[in-house]
């Protein structure tokens, strides 16, 4: 089994295709990212590019995804430590970066700023990944 460690935008990404992830994977995420997921979608409503009743289908798919969640005291203080050590990240990357270091083998985020801070820290995986065994 292969633990992957994802963001809001990759999960929302999942939410709206057709695939879902290979059974032998485990997706682990820390506990704000259906949060962070649905203020995704509130930004896309308010600018139009989606209406209210898309954008409760798409967290209705959220809400079928199997994510393990994480909020445990560790990783609070290890994302802490991210975020103190890098002037540019703030606390929700440090969070994604420590739930992986600690609870996952690899990291898949499509956020190009949190893959390169990532980078040096933890595996990367690309979304293709997730789909095989």
């Amino acid at each position: 089994m292969t633990r992957f460690g994802i963001d809001a935008p990759t999960f929302l990404r999942l939410a709206r295709g057709d695939k879902r992830p290979h059974p032998a994977h485990q997706l682990v995420a820390p506990n704000s990212l259906r949060s962070r997921a649905l203020e995704l979608l509130l930004k896309e409503v308010r600018a139009g590019q989606l209406t209210d009743d898309e954008a409760l289908q798409i967290h209705e798919r959220m809400t079928e995804i199997k994510v393990r969640l994480l909020g445990d005291r560790v990783s609070r203080r290890v994302a802490w430590g991210h975020a103190r050590r890098t002037n540019s990240m703030d606390l929700a990357g440090a969070e994604y970066l420590a739930v992986t270091e600690l609870q996952a083998d690899m990291l898949l985020t499509t956020d190009p700023q949190l893959r390169t801070m990532a980078s040096d820290v933890v595996p990367l995986a690309d979304l293709e990944d997730l789909f095989t065994g």
